[in-house]
């Protein structure tokens, strides 16, 4: 490989470290919010799930891992270190591989997520009380934000001990439809209905989030796909930089 040639990998390499850096980042914020919001629908799962807690620790080491990678692939590509090339080309490698391997896991085992899902929003409605706890709160907000009421529709809180045993109408107060409703309602909690016919949405939860992921999945397969790209890309460049300095380094012996 030529001089220029070898030049041009050598930055081009410290770029596409850069943007990996950078992408690093984006999914260690991605696991800290994950892990520290308190008004989404992340928090209501890892409320009663570990699972996803969990996985909130897996990106942040993931994202904190790939910050440090793309930070040795440019100091390794900068000054031309074979190791630290070597090294970063096989946690690449590794890492590709346990993206790839967690994607048709996901794939496969969708319906047994949708499912635990299903049961553990159903515990969270079946034990909400006056909206005091976080995951109360969180649920709130969802149904509030994305005008939705219960996971499979309005019925579900019809299994709450708190509206069965009541001898008056209420519902919850997240679930209200403003433009059926004379007056705005309390955020959190239970609100009175004048009638047995509850003011609420009649959309349940569950396919409003399934509409979302569905409208939003062109861009979520961009970004996998782009970060894959990436990482092969950095593969390649690392091991055409890892043999030319190993070339070059057979030239400078001397000749006898």
């Amino acid at each position: 490989m030529g001089k220029g040639c070898t030049t041009a990998t050598k930055y081009f390499l410290f770029l596409f470290n850069l943007l990996f850096f950078i992408f690093g980042a984006v999914i260690l914020g991605f696991g800290l919010w994950v892990l520290l919001d308190n008004q989404s629908f992340m928090n209501v799962l890892q409320q009663s799930s570990t699972s996803l807690k969990v996985g909130s620790y897996i990106l942040i080491s993931v994202g904190s891992l790939s910050m440090l990678m793309g930070f040795l692939g440019c100091i390794g590509a900068i000054y031309e270190i074979r190791c630290l090339l070597g090294l970063y080309f096989t946690c690449l490698l590794l890492i590709l591989i346990a993206q790839i391997t967690a994607a048709v896991l996901i794939y496969f085992q969708r319906d047994l997520l949708k499912d635990e899902m299903s049961v553990i929003v159903k515990k969270i409605i079946l034990d909400y009380r006056e909206g005091n706890t976080t995951a109360d709160a969180a649920w709130d907000y969802i149904q509030r934000s994305i005008h939705c009421c219960g996971w499979s529709g309005p019925g579900n809180w019809t299994e709450n001990p708190v509206l069965k045993n009541n001898s008056k109408s209420e519902y919850p107060c997240s679930c209200a439809n403003l433009t059926a409703v004379n007056s705005s309602v309390p955020n959190n909690g239970f609100c009175q209905s004048e009638s047995k016919q509850w003011p609420v949405y009649t959309v349940g939860c569950a396919s409003s989030v399934e509409n979302w992921i569905l409208s939003n999945s062109g861009v979520i397969l961009g970004v996998c796909i782009g970060v894959a790209v990436i990482e092969l890309l950095g593969m390649i460049l690392s091991i055409c930089l890892c043999k030319s300095i190993h070339q070059e380094d057979y030239t400078k012996v001397p000749k006898y």
